[in-house]
C-alpha cells in the first residue's frame, strides 16, 4: 500500500521524468544543427539517432520511475506511458512545431507518431514488474 508521500513522489517523478524524456534528446538534437536551423547530417541519420537516444532515454528514465513503484504495475505503466505521450506532444506543439514552421499533420506523421513508443515500452514494463512480482 503507498502512503500519500509516496503517491505525491510518483506524481512529481511522473511529471520530471516526463519532461526529461522530451529535453534530453531534444539538447542532443541541438548538436546536429547550425546557427539558422541547418541541419549538419543527412535527415535519416538525424531521425536514427533521434529514435536511439529517446529510446535509451526513455528507458533509463520509466527504469527510475518503476523504481519507486510498489504495486499496480501495468495501470502505472498506463498512467506514465500516457502522460509521457501527453507531454510531449504539448511541449513539441509549443516548442518545436514553431520552429519547424510546419502544420500539426505533418509533425505528427514525421515525428510524434513516434511518440507511441513511450506507452508501448511503459506498458510492457509494467507487464514484466506485475509477472515477476506474482511469481
Amino acid at each position: 500500500m503507498q502512503t500519500k508521500t509516496m503517491k505525491h513522489s510518483l506524481i512529481f517523478r511522473n511529471i520530471l521524468f516526463g519532461f526529461l524524456s522530451w529535453a534530453v534528446p531534444f539538447i542532443v538534437s541541438i548538436a546536429f544543427y547550425r546557427p539558422g536551423g541547418v541541419l549538419i547530417v543527412p535527415h535519416d541519420l538525424f531521425k536514427s539517432v533521434m529514435i536511439v537516444v529517446g529510446s535509451f532515454n526513455g528507458c533509463y528514465f520509466l527504469y527510475l520511475y518503476f523504481n519507486q513503484v510498489q504495486s499496480h504495475f501495468v495501470l502505472q505503466g498506463f498512467i506514465v506511458g500516457l502522460t509521457w505521450l501527453a507531454i510531449n506532444i504539448i511541449l513539441d506543439a509549443l516548442i518545436l512545431l514553431p520552429m519547424m514552421k510546419v502544420s500539426f499533420a505533418d509533425y505528427f506523421m514525421s515525428i510524434g507518431m513516434q511518440y507511441f513508443i513511450i506507452p508501448a515500452m511503459s506498458i510492457t514494463m509494467g507487464l514484466i514488474a506485475d509477472k515477476k512480482i506474482a511469481h
